[in-house]
């Protein structure tokens, strides 16, 4: 195959992960924000004595971000100023991408590639449910390029947690309907955030994911059309030799006759 039909092959299946992602990410959206009305129903329920301490990050825990690249190349400079926040945060970190690098691994978690995230979900899943239930960490960040259409991307620093619970409005929401608790509600209450994090990391993932192919396909267009111009330039130089040796053959049969 050459080099063209992989470039080409390489910006088709650019656009369609672009399509995919976005309808994986409005999946996972869906079961975000019902997570996030059930945990504002029960914080703000005014039925339940909820002492709020035993949800409230400690303010000398560390910081922990979450930084998501990507594995591929042919995305020139995506990962560079994920790179560059990296290489400053003295604080904890989980790194998603092999293209991410980090200089000072005694603060890595977890390290993974983009496949490993798919399929070892489990592992981001322990650290984020053992930072929030044990009160670890008094903030959690996720760090990626978003996507929000094909001309615009940007490099974002979302906040997970504590989270800002203005984000959702109030509307079909109440907060005076009575519970019978069979458990207790702190650390259910801190599962349920636990688990809402965790579907903003998927969502910010795939976000990434979108942002990552649509930059690929830029480029690869783009190498496209220099194979294009470089092909044209090739083809005008042959049929210039090929016209001056027809052109020479005349010459020759001329003075031959």
């Amino acid at each position: 195959m050459s080099v063209k039909n992989v470039v080409k092959v390489m910006n088709f299946h650019s656009l369609l992960r672009v399509e995919k992602s976005r309808r994986k990410a409005a999946m996972y959206f869906d079961t975000e924000r019902e997570l996030f009305k059930i945990i504002k129903k029960i914080l703000f329920n005014k039925n339940l004595i909820l002492d709020k301490k035993a949800i409230t990050p400690k303010s000398d825990a560390p910081v922990l971000n979450v930084y998501i690249g990507n594995d591929l190349g042919f995305c020139g400079d995506f990962n560079f100023l994920i790179n560059k926040e990296v290489s400053k945060d003295d604080g904890h970190m989980i790194i998603i991408g092999k293209k991410v690098h980090s200089f000072d691994d005694k603060n890595v978690l977890l390290f993974m590639s983009k496949e490993d995230f798919y399929q070892d979900f489990s592992k981001v899943e322990d650290l984020i449910y053992d930072g929030v239930i044990g009160r670890k960490y008094r903030e959690i960040n996720v760090i990626y390029n978003h996507y929000y259409n094909v001309n615009k991307l940007e490099f974002t620093k979302k906040k997970l947690f504590p989270l800002d619970y203005d984000d959702v409005e109030d509307e079909g929401v109440s907060y005076d309907e009575d519970f019978a608790m069979e458990t207790d509600i702190k650390p259910m209450l801190n599962s349920l955030i636990a688990l809402y994090i965790c579907y903003e990391l998927k969502i910010c993932e795939m976000n990434s994911y979108a942002a990552e192919n649509v930059v690929r396909q830029q480029i690869t267009s783009e190498s496209l059309k220099k194979i294009d111009e470089i092909e044209e330039e090739k083809f005008k130089e042959e049929r210039k030799i090929r016209k001056q040796k027809e052109f020479q053959a005349i010459i020759e049969n001329f003075r031959k006759g």
